[in-house]
């Protein structure tokens, strides 16, 4: 018997069509006849062996798995077209049930998508910058004489002048190995170049990692770095990093060493060692808060010193509003910077900055930051300090986020919202319908309150003789059906969750039920067909 189940259940558990024992095109009628008799079959009460009674449970939780697939048109229709594996994409359940067999694969073939989509996002982690830079001078710096004798001079000469694009992505190798590529290509008033860079990443232990850097461009030529971080402390950290850039100057070699320590939980401090082209020595301090950002930073090298102070103020709202200004000296002159930043969808974040300077002029950088990608626009609008470029570059960004915001982005969330609403009102009017409908059906179900099986002794002169009875309430409750319980000729004993409690006895089922309210009583001999509710069953009340 053991062998014949494990058999059974291996060759069975390869098709749900093969486990219920129907054919394709079964009818709900032969698969639930089909079901009923397998779970007489494998019911565990049937088994005493411990070994036996676990091989039928196993067996009959398949037979129940397979029939709640097969007796759902919708799952069934997944099922036929897909297999198991459809069965198991995430997303059906806020599909719509009434579906054609063409739009349940279009809908497979969508989730599935979107799962790769997501896999694909988590795996490589893309990352990219765009940058373009606009030369605006003209619009303050122009000289009236020449507009006058060029054609269409009255219009300032507004060009794009240099672009920025860069891409990184990762490819994890292994546990602890990971493989990142990265390029970029830049151009500057008509000359360009670009370069590429393959990285390899291995994480050593839970302190440190290191990675091998190759790269080769046609500007600065081929190049190899290495790169190592370490966790000193719990609270110190150091990173180093060497190069060789093979240019057409020769090898270039640099050097860079820095260490961080937390001062306090939100302090950090710096000190970072340059050797090559840009030797420097740079220490700084960092605070971050809840509510504030400052930054102080020293750097003394060659060519550029600086002495360099900025603070940003968070607003606590769900907006994320942050206005900024920073102060920076140096050999190269002075900068003062002031902008603001905001998010404007969930994903998307906009910043603009005008950057006040001598001798740079006036700069408005306009930065969107959307998820993993940055949109970098640098406006350059003067090469000298004049009051109207300031004026322009800080009031028409206000004024034209204003009008954005109130003209579009306003109307598409409260859009947004609507759609939401509407879709919340649709699914709580369903859900309300729903439950209606099975509140009235509760009212007017069939409830078994009591169910005995076996043997009754009601003579009196049979008193010494003891009745011999099981309770089947839950297993006749299973049965009901659109409030209805139908049983047929054959021996009540087969049926789900019954045995025999007398052998070679006559047996009778005797049954207590409520069928909208009223309470009803039959008792019926074991193999005499049964149909409740029957309005002869009802219990008249006394008056």
């Amino acid at each position: 018997m053991a062998a014949s189940l494990d058999d059974e259940f291996e060759f069975n558990n390869q098709d749900y069509y093969s486990l219920l024992n129907v054919r394709k095109e079964a009818t709900l009628e032969e698969l639930k006849a089909s079901y009923r008799r397998l779970c007489m079959l494998y019911h565990p009460d049937k088994h005493r062996d411990p070994e036996l009674k676990r091989q039928a449970e196993q067996l009959f939780n398949q037979v129940h798995q397979a029939y709640e697939v097969l007796s759902d048109a919708h799952s069934r229709a997944i099922y036929d077209i897909f297999g198991k594996k459809g069965l198991e994409v995430e997303g059906w359940e806020v599909v719509e049930r009434k579906r054609t067999p063409a739009e349940i694969r279009e809908e497979y073939e969508r989730l599935q998508r979107e799962r790769e989509e997501r896999r694909l996002q988590q795996r490589t982690n893309p990352k990219g910058t765009i940058s373009v830079g606009v030369d605006a001078t003209d619009l303050f710096d122009r000289y009236d004489e020449d507009f006058e004798e060029m054609p269409g001079g009255g219009f300032p000469h507004i060009e794009i002048n240099k672009m920025h694009i860069s891409q990184s992505i990762e490819a994890p190798l292994t546990n602890s190995d990971t493989a990142v590529l990265s390029g970029s290509l830049s151009t500057h008033n008509g000359n360009g170049g670009g370069n590429i860079n393959m990285t390899v990443r291995r994480v050593m232990s839970a302190k440190g990692w290191g990675e091998v850097e190759l790269g080769a461009g046609d500007i600065l030529g081929p190049l190899i770095g290495l790169k190592v971080f370490r966790n000193l402390t719990p609270r110190c950290f150091l990173t180093a990093q060497c190069g060789l850039q093979f240019s057409p100057r020769g090898l270039r070699p640099s050097c860079s060493l820095m260490t961080a320590r937390h001062l306090d939980q939100n302090t950090m401090g710096y000190l970072q060692w340059r050797w090559g082209p840009n030797s420097a020595m740079t220490t700084s301090l960092v605070r971050d808060t809840k509510s504030s950002h400052f930054t102080l930073a020293l750097q003394l090298g060659v060519p550029h010193s600086y002495l360099m102070m900025s603070y940003q103020y968070k607003f606590q709202d769900e907006d994320q509003t942050k206005v900024k200004g920073s102060v920076k000296t140096g050999w190269f002159g002075t900068v003062v910077e002031y902008g603001a930043e905001r998010k404007i969808s969930r994903h998307s974040v906009l910043s603009a900055t005008v950057s006040i300077g001598v001798p740079q002029g006036v700069t408005l950088k306009i930065k969107l930051a959307r998820a993993s990608q940055t949109y970098l626009f640098p406006v350059h609008l003067t090469d000298q300090l004049l009051p109207s470029a300031v004026f322009y570059a800080t009031v028409g960004p206000l004024l034209v986020y204003m009008a954005v915001h109130r003209l579009v982005i306003i109307p598409y969330t409260q859009a947004q919202k609507e759609q939401e609403l509407e879709l919340q009102r649709k699914s709580s009017a369903t859900d309300i319908a729903k439950k209606k409908q099975e509140a009235e059906s509760a009212v007017s179900s069939l409830i078994i309150l009591n169910a005995w099986y076996g043997k009754f002794v009601s003579d009196t002169s049979q008193k010494q003789e003891k009745a011999k009875v099981i309770d089947v309430t839950v297993p006749l409750q299973c049965l009901v059906k659109d409030s209805k319980l139908i049983l047929t000729e054959a021996s009540k004993a087969g049926l789900p969750g019954f045995y025999d409690p007398c052998v070679g006895e006559e047996k009778s089922l005797k049954l207590l039920y409520q069928f909208r309210g009223v309470m009803h009583q039959v008792i019926s001999a074991d193999t005499e067909p049964l149909r409740i509710p029957k309005q002869s069953h009802r219990i008249e009340s006394e008056s």
